[in-house]
């Protein structure tokens, strides 16, 4: 397997999973290991550290959006606080979105109804911050077709990225030279401070 075939296997199976208990399936067990597993591999030659983690939901429930994650230990270790890179996969079409992003439950945690809107005006501030990437990472806003508290919060906290469909994860060398592109934001980022941004006037 590869990481494009991983990332394939997701998108294209996922609607059907759903359908099953997620407790043994297979599906859940590419999310979980074989696809970290494959992205862990195309880490490589990137000089980590990483922490890579894959989610298809908690206990006998299925995500509404699985999501596969590339954590900076000395930035975060979960996709609630700080900023990573994941993929996420839409619940609306067959497509995977690579977003350098901001922890969700954190914010909702500390801004309540207005979680969104904080996540927004962050994402821009911080899109800002990484304009050197605006041409490589171009996708300022993603879709997830879903509707619920976390998968609004990803959208909301997508600052930069790409979409792929399916045909685009045939090229094995493009996502790896993408993840490498990604990577390289998420350094920038902590090298520019991070989500610390001066206060407004």
């Amino acid at each position: 397997m590869s990481l494009g075939h991983a990332l394939r296997r997701i998108v294209e199976g996922y609607p059907l999973a759903r359908t099953d208990p997620p407790a043994g399936h297979p599906l859940a067990h590419v999310i979980r290991k074989g696809a970290p597993d494959e992205l862990r591999r195309a880490l490589a030659p990137l000089d980590g550290p990483f922490l890579v983690k894959g989610s298809p939901g908690r206990g006998s429930r299925w995500a509404a959006v699985p999501w596969l994650a590339v954590f900076d230990p000395a930035v975060t270790t979960s996709a609630t606080t700080g900023y990573y890179l994941v993929y996420l996969f839409p619940a609306h079409r067959e497509a995977v979105h690579l977003s350098l992003a901001q922890g969700t439950v954190a914010a909702i945690r500390a801004h309540g109804p207005r979680a969104g809107a904080h996540l927004r005006e962050s994402g821009a501030r911080l899109r800002e911050r990484l304009s050197d990437f605006s041409g490589a990472l171009p996708i300022p806003a993603i879709t997830l077709g879903s509707a619920g508290e976390l998968p609004e919060g990803y959208e909301a906290a997508h600052i930069l990225g790409l979409t792929y469909d399916l045909d685009a994860l045939a090229d094995e060398r493009r996502l790896h030279a993408d993840l490498a592109t990604g990577i390289a934001a998420y350094r920038a980022l902590k090298a520019r401070g991070g989500l610390d941004l001066p206060a407004q006037r």
